[in-house]
């Protein structure tokens, strides 16, 4: 029977079971064994990551054409305009591709949100945003890039959801199975 985990996976975690260059793992979470990443999500982001033994799922999640729906929270440097929104939203150019259209609002108000360890950096002089985007795609480090495509580069990024399943209240570093009727795809 295949097993379907929800995980809070804290800033500085790579997304495998497997440590490189020094940097944190999976493996240290004490995650059912296994189960593995059904996605990525880099190490400097944070958030929702589900962890699966069904390979089916994982294709039908994270198959482009399936267009499945993450939410991301952004902490941006300096208030979007409604102009540098329109194109987040219209899809932009990317390095060698066209992101889709993205669902794109500035939350208000700004979310309260634990700081992170290591702190974001924090500059006098430059005011802070949280923003909400989502996405259909997940190419590599692509919330970053068109972030600072529209001249507001990323500073904190947390993944709130991936198709229905959400983040809810887990805590930082805590896991939880559910059902695999509770993913609706």
């Amino acid at each position: 029977m295949s097993r379907y985990v929800l995980f809070h996976k804290p800033y500085g975690v790579l997304s495998q079971f497997t440590p490189e260059d020094g940097a944190r793992s999976l493996a240290e979470f004490d995650l059912p064994k296994g189960v593995y990443a059904a996605g990525r999500l880099d190490k400097d982001s944070e958030g929702l990551l589900l962890l699966t033994d069904d390979g089916p799922l994982i294709e039908k999640l994270l198959n482009p054409k399936n267009e499945k729906p993450k939410t991301y929270w952004v902490l941006v440097e300096r208030l979007p305009s409604e102009e540098a929104l329109k194109k987040l939203r219209e899809g932009l150019k990317i390095e060698d591709y066209l992101t889709k259209p993205a669902k794109v609002k500035i939350l208000d108000p700004q979310p309260e949100i634990p700081p992170r360890d290591p702190p974001v950096r924090v500059r006098k002089t430059v005011m802070d945003y949280w923003i909400e985007i989502t996405i259909v795609e997940g190419k590599n480090r692509q919330i970053r890039k068109m972030t600072a495509a529209v001249g507001h580069p990323t500073l904190r990024l947390i993944r709130k959801s991936l198709a229905n399943l959400t983040l809810g209240d887990l805590p930082l570093g805590q896991w939880k199975e559910i059902e695999k009727s509770e993913i609706k795809f």
